[in-house]
């Protein structure tokens, strides 16, 4: 399981029917993987979770993308491997087609270039396929809520292991005159190259000698700037711009 989720990003604005204030509405979740077992496993682990229901099931990308549009899941659990159109190419399109979903990559192993490239693609976490339930589901309601499940941290690693599939130094020059980059504040973006290195806002607060709700108000200001999902979308995209160079 990947490192503790951080909480900064806005509530998620996903598909799920609308609940009473006494009952909150339960979470959606889509499962895509090609394998009819490892679906059944997951489905019957979620159907014994309360407040999350699987809406439905997709054994390729491109049935993950029709089912998306269709159905409007607050979260897909996305295999990467599956044939035709695969769980990269089908969250890259359902990130950009339906922002309220969030997509959660599952992965046989840690940190491989698959995980790396699903969050590349817009995707809030990944997910061992071992993952114990209980971290399966809590990994689901966490991004429904509009967390991140993959820690700055482990995103830095990634970013690191994979460093040769970054932009080239002259997109990377395009990228760091990109507006949202450019309209940060010099505080804001010292807050961003914190959170690049893999710091928390309690580490990020002690650094700068400010309060840890300072910081937390700087990370929100920082992300609806960059127009990302959560810290770790952030990150990527300081690494990508050439900010970490």
């Amino acid at each position: 399981m990947a490192d503790a989720p951080v909480n900064d990003a806005a509530p998620a604005d996903g598909g799920a029917g609308a609940g009473t204030p006494e009952e909150p509405a339960p979470v959606t979740v889509l499962l895509a993987d090609d394998q009819s077992l490892m679906r059944m496993g997951f489905r019957m682990v979620l159907d014994a979770e309360p407040g999350i229901h699987v809406v439905g099931e997709a054994s390729d990308g491109a049935t993950a993308v029709a089912q998306a549009r269709a159905l409007g899941p607050d979260v897909i659990l996305m295999d990467v491997r599956m044939p035709g159109m695969n769980g990269i190419e089908a969250t890259e399109t359902i990130v950009r087609e339906l922002p309220g979903t969030r997509i959660l990559i599952l992965t046989t192993f840690d940190l491989d270039e698959y995980a790396f490239a699903g969050l590349r693609a817009g995707a809030s976490g990944f997910l061992l396929k071992d993952t114990r339930p209980a971290d399966l589901a809590a990994a689901i309601r966490t991004v429904a809520s509009g967390e991140a499940v993959v820690s700055p941290r482990v995103t830095r690693r990634m970013l690191e292991m994979f460093a040769s599939s970054l932009p080239e130094d002259r997109e990377r020059a395009s990228i760091s005159q990109d507006p949202r980059i450019t309209s940060l504040t010099p505080r804001e973006k010292e807050i961003l190259l914190l959170m690049a290195r893999g710091m928390s806002n309690a580490e990020i607060a002690d650094q700068l000698v400010v309060s840890a709700t300072t910081v937390k108000t700087h990370v929100g200001n920082v992300l609806t700037k960059l127009d990302v999902r959560d810290r770790v979308q952030a990150v990527v995209l300081a690494y990508e711009s050439g900010l970490m160079a």
